[in-house]
């Protein structure tokens, strides 16, 4: 009695989004696959695999079916969020397996599907005969209502929340959860914090890009380090030439802007067609000009030093 009542499992009807995950994790774990075997053929011959590429995928996923839905009557995907797909057809509520039928259709509709699919489409773009091109419309009409089959079966599922796949609808085949799920309790004050930070780090997102980071930068070294005071005119200009007000460097082509610091051509310019308002780090002048040095002060320097 005991052993009956362990083969005995209560169907759970599963959430829409726990269908759709499944399926998104049965296409990653695809991709992630195929990204391996790939790697293995880098040092062959260009080309190489492009020849066999539809039979062996084929031969991927039929080794994959083999292992999860032939034995465990669930994709990789659903295996991971608890969920088994349950034979629709039988007329007991209790849970029933997957006919061998069943399991064999599904690997045909699924996996040979695509492999008859990538394979005429491979055949019908290297011959141009045609009879070729009628060929090739007949199968784009019967792919055509297949896509138009899988939307309205999609629309269904939406709306009843069964047969996610236009293949589970025709073979009745539904998923389940293999257990019961708990309940999950979360605290108001765990989403209200995580949608407080999620809100605030989308504002900083949308803020930072409008903040001018050098003005912003070149104000609080202002208010850090206040200029004592300096003298004008092209004395000052000789004494304080040494170095850029930017880089710091032996000024190149130097150019003033109206204050008694100089600056390299393309340091001041750089900035200047970076922010229109630009002032000088060093005392905050406006740029009206950009103007050069005069040789003058420029030979002054040179025989100072």
């Amino acid at each position: 009695m005991a052993s009956r009542q362990e083969t005995v499992k209560s169907t759970h009807r599963v959430l829409r989004i726990s269908q759709l995950d499944a399926l998104e994790l049965n296409k990653a774990l695809e991709q992630l696959v195929w990204s391996q075997v790939t790697q293995c053929f880098h040092g062959f011959q260009p080309g190489l695999l492009a020849r066999f590429e539809p039979e062996l995928k084929a031969l991927l996923w039929l080794f994959l079916w083999r292992f999860t839905m032939y034995t465990k009557n669930a994709t990789v995907g659903q295996s991971i969020l608890n969920i088994q797909y349950k034979n629709d057809f039988s007329p007991t509520l209790r849970y029933q397996p997957l006919s061998k039928n069943q399991k064999l259709w599904y690997a045909v509709c699924t996996i040979g599907g695509k492999w008859l699919e990538e394979r005429c489409y491979d055949l019908f773009r290297n011959h141009h005969l045609a009879s070729f091109g009628k060929a090739k419309q007949c199968v784009n009409f019967v792919v055509g209502l297949l896509k138009l089959g899988g939307l309205i079966n999609f629309l269904i599922f939406l709306q009843k929340g069964k047969f996610a796949t236009l293949t589970e609808r025709l073979l009745g085949i539904q998923s389940v959860f293999c257990k019961p799920q708990n309940v999950r309790e979360v605290g108001f004050e765990y989403m209200n914090r995580e949608l407080l930070w999620h809100g605030f780090a989308e504002f900083l997102i949308f803020l930072l890009p409008l903040i001018n980071i050098q003005k912003l930068k070149a104000k609080l070294s202002l208010w850090c380090i206040p200029l004592t005071g300096a003298p004008d005119g092209d004395s000052s200009l000789a004494s304080s030439g040494k170095q850029c007000a930017l880089c710091g460097e032996w000024p190149t082509m130097p150019h003033t802007i109206g204050c008694e610091h100089i600056f390299c051509y393309y340091c001041v310019k750089s900035s200047f067609l970076f922010d229109m308002y630009f002032t000088c780090p060093k005392c905050g002048t406006e740029v009206h000009s950009v103007q050069p040095l005069k040789s003058g002060i420029e030979m002054l320097e040179v025989n100072a030093l």
